[in-house]
Parts: structure tokens; C-alpha cells; sequence
């Protein structure tokens, strides 16, 4: 079922373009193909695609602008198109909202089956979801379909990084998660050699969600990782 998703791809290099939007179609995708950003994110909103794959370099905006603009609006998974060089970008790609990356030159093959990955946790992620809309965990209320989190019945703003690994967590309270299975579940493929920048995510969500050293709701496993507590 996943060849028959729809994808937007907005790249600017038009060999790239083409050569994968053919690559796609020929796997079963129906894609539709946009050259900036402004085009771009029109195609989005008129084409409801079920991933977009985004090139970080556009000529009218910067990539990371797009992945914001998507996000502000919905969940649509998204694959940043990036260059070697250009690592720090990626890091703020998936901070902003980006699911996953794929380093230029790559793979059409392996393309297709990172795009088949994202689909595929997608749709778990949805039916997750769907069974449980919202998670209550003593004074903190996660409505998944508002995307709102309460503490004590006051808004607690997230970051997209910070809300996955949050959503995760709550859905499985007592479970403990290494940082790469964290990463992994909420990053995608992209957390390879960025394990570490977990401690960072953990730390600022703690911040948020726990507002006294006595019962925190997030507990460290030392030596394999975190928990819920809640």
C-alpha cells in the first residue's frame, strides 16, 4: 500500500529532480515535482502529499524556512535533501521538524526505502494515536490530536523533538529507552553519531514538564538511558 502515496519532491537541481521523481514513479509513487520553495509549499497545500522530500539549498528560501512553513500547518513526514558540508543544517533541519536526511549524492534505492521507513513509522505513529488520543500521567495531559501539552492545566510549549520523544515516553510508562532508540523512534534514520544530543532534548524537556526535584517524571537509567516515571 505505501507505493501508492503521494510525494512532493522540491529540489531546485533539475537532473536530481527528474531523475528522482522517474526513479519514484517507476516504484509506484505518484510524485509531483517543484523547483523553490514558494512552488513548493503550494504544492503542499494543494496536493496534501503523504511525504515531502526537501532539498536544504533552494534559491528563493532556505530549506529550513520550508520545513517550518510545512510545519506550522501540519505533520506532513519530511526528508531533508542535504550536502556532506553541510552538517550543522542538518541538525537544525530535524530540530525545526524534518523526520529524516539523506546525504547528496545518494542512492535512489536507498531513497525509496527511507521513504518506505518514514511511511511506515507514520502510519504506527497515527495509530498510536488514534488508540489513545489523549494520555493523562498524574498532572500532565498530552491531547495527541491537538498536538497541546498541560502541566497542572497550564500550556507547556515544545519543541518537535521535544513532543516525540515526550509522546514516546508517556505512552510507555516504566519502559526504558537507550538514547538511540529514542533517537531512532523519533528522529528516524537520521540520529546516527548524534546519541549524545539526547542528554540535550531530555535536559530542556525536564525543564518543561518537571517543576520540583521530588518525584521527576523523567528518570535516568544510568548506563542504559531514560524512563517515565509518570
Amino acid at each position: 500500500m505505501l507505493n501508492q502515496y503521494k510525494l512532493v519532491i522540491i529540489e531546485d537541481e533539475e537532473k536530481i529532480a527528474l531523475m528522482t521523481k522517474e526513479y519514484l514513479e517507476k516504484e509506484g509513487f505518484v510524485v509531483f515535482a517543484a523547483k523553490d520553495g514558494v512552488s513548493g509549499l503550494s504544492l503542499v497545500k494543494n496536493k496534501s502529499p503523504h511525504l515531502v522530500l526537501l532539498d536544504l539549498i533552494l534559491p528563493d528560501m532556505n530549506g529550513l524556512e520550508v520545513c517550518r512553513r510545512i510545519r506550522q500547518v501540519d505533520n506532513t513526514p519530511i526528508i531533508m535533501l542535504t550536502a556532506k558540508s553541510q552538517e550543522t543544517d542538518r541538525v537544525v533541519g530535524l530540530e525545526v521538524g524534518a523526520d529524516d536526511y539523506i546525504v547528496k549524492p545518494f542512492s535512489l534505492a536507498e531513497l525509496a526505502a527511507r521513504i518506505r521507513a518514514v511511511l511506515r513509522r507514520t502510519m504506527e505513529q497515527d495509530n498510536q494515536q488514534r488508540e489513545e488520543a489523549v494520555i493523562t500521567r498524574g498532572d500532565l495531559t498530552i491531547d495527541t490530536e491537538k498536538y497541546l501539552v498541560k502541566k497542572n492545566e497550564v500550556d507547556v510549549e515544545l519543541t518537535p523533538t521535544e513532543y516525540k520523544i515526550l509522546v514516546l515516553m508517556a505512552r510507555h510508562p516504566g519502559r526504558i529507552f537507550s538514547r538511540l532508540q529514542l533517537l531512532e523512534s523519533c528522529l528516524g534514520d537520521a540520529y546516527s553519531g548524534y546519541e549524545r544530543s539526547m542528554d540535550t532534548h531530555i535536559s530542556n524537556l525536564r525543564k518543561k514538564i518537571d517543576h520540583s526535584n521530588g518525584n521527576p517524571m523523567i528518570v535516568t537509567v544510568f548506563g542504559v538511558g531514560y524512563k517515565f516515571n509518570g
